[in-house]
């Protein structure tokens, strides 16, 4: 049995383990999680409620209980004019894009404001140098807002501090994989909040 991620790039393709790690600590029964990715938010946007539904049928893969769609915060072009909040665009986000999938067993997801937050939650799986560079609020990782989201403090620091790039698709899945769930979900309430709908799913399908 397991639950299909919808992701929107190659670096989210590491959170399958990332939230199979999760589910496994808290469910008495072992729940998979693969993550399917698309080519961007557009083409998430344009392709979500098709390929969900193909996947939710039965007809790609006969054991999958639901399905999760996750998307950056940060990024895409679809909210209304005026609205700025990450509250305002996640509440309605979610239920813009699970009235266009319109399948009981899809929930859709933001990662606020890009997945990078949930890295920010452990500062030791970084660079040394990088870690000994970030700013305050990184206590709050959710709080690195559309100013200057994760991905884009995470490479200015490792410009700054290891003259390098940060390579989201290497050091990303590299970093995702030495994450602590315990500690991400934590400091980061949005994250918590999408893995309690998963477990909710993976039960009552159960």
């Amino acid at each position: 049995m397991k639950i299909v991620l919808f992701v929107e790039g190659q670096t989210e393709m590491a959170l399958g383990s990332f939230f199979r790690r999760c589910l496994d600590a808290r469910l008495h029964r072992r729940i998979g999680v693969k993550a399917v990715r698309f080519t961007g938010w557009s083409d998430y946007y344009d392709k979500i409620s098709t390929k969900a539904k193909l996947y939710l049928s039965g007809k790609t893969e006969a054991d999958v209980i639901a399905g999760i769609g996750l998307l950056d915060l940060y990024g895409p072009g679809f909210y209304p004019k005026g609205m700025t909040t990450t509250a305002e665009r996640y509440s309605w986000g979610k239920r813009h894009l699970e009235e266009m999938v319109g399948h009981h067993r899809f929930r859709q997801h933001f990662a606020v404001h890009e997945t990078e937050a949930w890295l920010l939650a452990a500062p030791e799986i970084l660079p040394r140098e990088v870690r000994a560079a970030l700013p305050g609020r990184s206590a709050r990782p959710e709080e690195v807002n559309f100013d200057q989201p994760p991905s884009k403090l995470l490479a200015r620091l490792y410009r700054e501090k290891l003259s390098r790039s940060y390579k989201k698709v290497i050091d990303g899945a590299s970093l995702f994989q030495a994450l602590s769930p315990e500690q991400a979900l934590e400091k980061c309430p949005y994250l918590k909040s999408l893995l309690n709908e998963m477990i909710q799913l993976a039960q009552s399908e159960a």
